[in-house]
């Protein structure tokens, strides 16, 4: 638990969520000698999704989250919190395809997708590659088109659209193409291909060598702290209260006051008390409908409405612990088959032994992704554990009576969803900001309402903290690209930044 300590300095800034973005800013604040408030509504975990749950000792992480980024200065920063040398592991990267009773190396091995398909598929496959590369000049108009253009149709059928229907809860014809554009960025047929053939020693994440022509989908080794990304945020944590910061567990936002002067009044409920703290500044990494929402005075109809209509996809971890009778060295496997539920599995010792304190047994995290307006969020933590094993012995990954113990964590709002009218509800939000909250930075993931990585989240935390003390919009928080990379705005900065 982290003690809160007074905060007397001024100007007051207030924190909404003490994920990555919320406690990366207020990190960068109280070094700054500018301590804030943070509310985090979990009882007992800071980091958000990057947090590490623990339980009987075992410890697993929500989604599984590699240390890697294209930004030094993200690299450096979690350096200066975890600055021991033992405290972060350098893991090779092993993930695997499972499609058709077969794993398949990810990113693809050439020689291994030819000998376990079989010489004809393998020549089928390539000529649906050659006939989307060439034939085919239209624009794609959702996720489905955008990864046939790609890679063919064949490839698109096989390694993409069952996990990625699985991960959205809808057909891959109605995510946005940018979702892709995104996610599988730089990467393409010939370059795995060159990578499958010709492999190479992995700089140590950090290296400042190619680190900018890296395509992270291909990157083979990456750091992670020996206790999980959680030992990291917490770290964080308690250096920000060392700085003179407060951080609040238990504490919900219910709601935000738009004051004269400019400022903000949050509303807050903690073990039963209501309470109200006035903040000159207001930086948020909650979901951005559900801030839109809170806001009072109430924003325009036609705000709150695109704010209403932004999706997020829940996410379910099963942690089944195990004594194995077989074993696999990957980090995760990704479920390619329509068949099972489970969308990809996470091998924490693989991740860091420390992961699993007792010998001879693992830890196997089957991840599930569905909504809390679907059957599956609500069912019982008995039947997801039941589920969880029948499905591990259809894979062959454990057999019966290897399962020890278990335990579920239910996420939800874990991923923001790229349908393909986001992007239209997203910029009308972004200009009533902009135009009607004076002093509110979003930022992160769930802010932004931007499916990026925890890198990209603190990115958008440390500009957010250099605009606050500068006292002018010196960055637009939403032109932070995937690789926690700064995108220059053709329109001047002050245009396009709330606050």
């Amino acid at each position: 638990m982290i003690a809160d300590r007074p905060n007397s300095e001024s100007p007051r800034i207030g924190i909404i969520g003490a994920g990555p973005a919320g406690l990366t800013a207020a990190f960068q604040l109280g070094k700054a000698g500018v301590p804030a408030i943070t509310w985090e509504a979990d009882h007992e975990y800071v980091g958000g999704i990057s947090r590490t749950v623990v339980y009987k000792g075992y410890r697993f992480d929500i989604g599984g989250h590699r240390f890697y980024s294209k930004s030094k200065e993200v690299e450096d920063l979690w350096r200066e919190i975890l600055p021991d040398d033992n405290d972060f592991l350098l893991r090779q990267r092993l993930s695997r395809i499972y499609f058709k009773g077969q794993f398949y190396s990810y990113p693809l091995d050439l020689a291994e997708v030819v000998h376990q398909l079989g010489k004809r598929q393998s020549a089928l496959t390539l000529g649906s590659y050659l006939k989307a590369r060439l034939f085919t000049f239209s624009t794609p108009r959702n996720l489905e088109d955008w990864v046939t253009l790609k890679f063919g149709r064949r490839l698109y059928r096989m390694f993409f659209k069952s996990y990625t229907e699985k991960v959205w809860g809808m057909p891959c014809s109605e995510i946005s193409a940018d979702w892709a554009a995104q996610r599988i960025k730089g990467l393409s047929l010939s370059r795995a291909a060159l990578h499958a053939l010709r492999p190479r020693r992995e700089a140590p994440p950090g290296a400042a060598a190619g680190r900018q022509q890296e395509i992270k989908t291909l990157i083979t080794a990456f750091r992670y702290p020996r206790l999980g990304p959680g030992m990291l945020w917490e770290a964080a944590a308690e250096k920000t209260v060392r700085h003179g910061g407060v951080i609040q567990m238990g504490a919900r936002v219910v709601s935000l006051e738009r004051r004269p002067g400019p400022g903000w009044r949050v509303g807050l409920e903690q073990q039963g008390r209501a309470s109200q703290v006035d903040v000159e500044h207001l930086i948020c990494s909650a979901p951005l409908g559900w801030l839109v929402r809170t806001i009072q005075p109430r924003l325009p109809a036609d705000v709150l409405a695109a704010a209403g209509s932004l999706q997020y996809r829940d996410f379910i971890t099963v942690a089944l612990i195990v004594r194995p009778q077989v074993s696999f060295k990957d980090n995760w496997i990704y479920i390619h088959d329509p068949d099972l539920k489970v969308g990809r599995i996470q091998n924490f010792a693989n991740w860091s032994p420390e992961m699993v304190p007792e010998p001879g047994t693992a830890c196997y995290g089957m991840e599930y992704f569905t909504s809390q307006s679907e059957a599956f969020w609500h069912r019982s933590d008995g039947d997801l554990i039941a589920l969880a094993s029948r499905e591990l012995e259809v894979l062959g990954l454990v057999r019966s009576g290897d399962v020890l113990d278990a335990a579920v964590v239910r996420q939800p709002r874990a991923y923001p969803v790229y349908d393909d009218a986001y992007r239209t509800r997203r910029e009308l939000i972004r200009h009533a900001l902009l135009v009607d909250c004076p002093n509110l930075h979003v930022v992160g993931r769930n802010g932004l309402h931007q499916y990026n990585n925890q890198d990209h989240s603190m990115m958008t935390a440390i500009l957010a903290v250099r605009n606050i003390l500068a006292g002018r919009t010196l960055y637009d928080l939403w032109q932070v690209n995937q690789d926690a990379e700064y995108l220059e705005s053709d329109s001047p900065p002050a245009s396009s930044q709330p606050g």
